[in-house]
């Protein structure tokens, strides 16, 4: 579990190097290069995945939270970047693990974008949404997920980071010429939104985290499940 979690942590910040610092080298083919780089980074997580001996009631707990979390996001689709999706990611994380956290979080975005509407953005809203399950999961026995505030520390953060992944495909797919002044002003006009998710995620955390944990993990214990998460 130690390995597979190291294996885990190095993708994540390797991804997230290579994403940010790429542009500064060569950006002409990026927008390929970025999509590349994101699918290389599910096969370590699908393999760790796949060693693990998971039963099938483990699948339908999965698929039954990643439907609740995409479904959850198609009536609040008028207003932008509120939905509770990233609230019910973290919480399936934090109960099931890091690996069920990420699969939880990139299939809610597939799902969701079946009403929504698939494009571009949607493996970088499998990536953002499936590193927040999967870091949730890490951090899912820390002080930081344990406690009301912590959690509410890392969904305001979470948020955030998600609107500044998802800047990311429109700046390299809309702007021909990369530079920082016309990035950190995309930034900043996003800055609002970035907030409005963080804020949702907040208030999602602080109102219903604690009864969602305790359903999630009363079920995991009545049926077995996840013992080793």
């Amino acid at each position: 579990m130690a390995r597979s979690k190291q294996i885990l942590i190095g993708t994540a910040i390797l991804i997230f190097v290579l994403l940010v610092g790429f542009p500064l080298f060569n950006t002409r083919h990026y927008l390929a290069l970025s999509l590349l780089i994101m699918a290389a980074s599910f096969f370590p997580l699908m393999i760790t995945f796949s060693k693990k001996h998971v039963m099938s009631r483990e699948l339908v707990v999965i698929a039954i939270l990643a439907a609740i979390a995409a479904v959850s996001r198609v009536p609040f689709a008028s207003i932008p970047s509120v939905q509770p999706t990233s609230f019910v990611i973290i919480m399936a994380a934090i109960v099931l693990g890091p690996q069920s956290g990420f699969a939880v979080g990139t299939l809610a975005a597939i799902v969701s974008n079946l009403f929504l509407g698939q494009g571009p953005w949607t493996p970088w809203q499998m990536y953002a949404w499936g590193m927040i399950g999967l870091t949730a999961g890490l951090l899912g026995k820390t002080w930081l997920m344990q406690s009301r505030a912590g959690r509410c520390i890392y969904g305001f953060a979470a948020g955030i980071l998600f609107g500044w992944v998802m800047n990311l495909w429109v700046i390299i797919g809309l702007i021909q010429d990369l530079n920082w002044p016309s990035i950190l002003l995309f930034y900043s006009n996003s800055f609002y939104f970035d907030l409005a998710h963080a804020v949702c995620n907040v208030f999602f955390l602080w109102v219903f985290g604690s009864s969602w944990l305790k359903i999630i993990r009363r079920f995991k214990l009545k049926y077995g499940l996840f013992e080793n998460a």
